[in-house]
């Protein structure tokens, strides 16, 4: 018969031994997991450099072409038919810079009055309603948009279209201000309140402490969330399917119809193209377009924080 102390030595490796199991089932399912990620990545990565290596394959298109012509019309036939994604691009950074016009001031303002002004109480009201304002579907703004915002600015800009990217981008800061706030604040509330401290006992102000103290330090958190409310914004589809139209134009005035890249992808997708022609091929090409304008900036996001991160010992 064994011991007293070999039975719980036995029974000791027998415990170490079931809960390696354990960990090696967990380590496995999340590995799995991650590679699920990596795999749907690479899947899309796949899909749009395919199609979009067969619409540049094309006779009739160019890179020069593409990048340098006005006219973006691959719906049409015939010699009507232009590529040109510059009124696409154009049209999305128009909304975009709108967007950011109105998300980040009021985004910022949110987070330093959340993280340095509001008290408990006030905090867990208002940080809900910004996770509700997070959480409303983009169609309900897209329709918003058209039929409340625009009509009430037809009344003060003459030659509003109803289809226009100034409603657009309205509504669409304000659907990128929760992302503006809360990953701001959480960056604020990081900082390490020996900093609030010092400040304080120079005889600092709690606006001076806010703004002079508490947002330089987290500057690299602040900015991260900009660019990836950029981005954001520059993907955002329904809003702007619904509310800024669908024409195609070359301009950067905020009271004509445009159309950004998504909203082509929208109307490309429901129409009855016909699958490897140009025209369903010029989808896969604008989207790959938005994609490297997404991975971009999201990569400057991270590079941003890794490079300016403040480190408190």
């Amino acid at each position: 018969m064994l011991s007293a102390k070999q039975a719980a030595k036995a029974a000791g490796i027998e415990k170490r031994a079931s809960r390696n199991v354990v960990e090696t089932a967990i380590g496995t399912v999340l590995l799995v997991c991650a590679s699920v990620s990596v795999m749907a990545t690479i899947a899309v990565i796949f899909s749009l450099s395919s199609e979009t290596i067969q619409f540049f394959a094309q006779p009739r298109v160019t890179f020069r072409e593409f990048f340098t012509e006005t006219r973006w019309t691959p719906l049409f036939s015939g010699s009507e038919q232009f590529f040109g994604i510059a009124p696409l691009i154009t049209g999305t950074l128009l909304v975009t810079i709108i967007a950011l016009i109105v998300g980040v001031p009021l985004g910022l303002g949110a987070a330093i009055y959340l993280a340095e002004f509001a008290n408990d109480t006030t905090r867990r009201l208002v940080t809900p309603v910004l996770e509700i304002l997070a959480g409303i579907p983009t169609v309900v703004l897209g329709y918003f948009a058209v039929l409340f915002v625009t009509p009430i600015l037809q009344r003060f800009i003459p030659n509003l279209d109803f289809f226009n990217p100034l409603s657009a981008g309205l509504v669409m800061g304000f659907m990128i201000l929760p992302t503006v706030s809360s990953i701001s604040a959480d960056s604020m509330r990081a900082v390490p309140g020996k900093l609030r401290e010092a400040a304080y006992g120079l005889g600092a102000t709690k606006a001076e402490v806010a703004t002079k103290v508490v947002f330089p330090a987290a500057l690299s958190g602040i900015a991260a969330a900009i660019i990836l409310a950029m981005s954001r914004a520059i993907g955002e589809t329904m809003i702007v399917a619904l509310a800024a139209g669908q024409r195609p134009t070359l301009t950067f005035d905020p009271r004509e119809t445009i159309a950004t890249m998504t909203s082509f992808i929208v109307q490309a997708a429901t129409g009855d193209q016909p699958a490897g022609s140009l025209a369903s091929q010029s989808l896969y090409a604008v989207a790959a377009v938005l994609f490297l304008i997404t991975f971009v900036l999201n990569i400057i996001s991270q590079q941003i924080v890794r490079r300016f991160a403040e480190k408190y010992e």
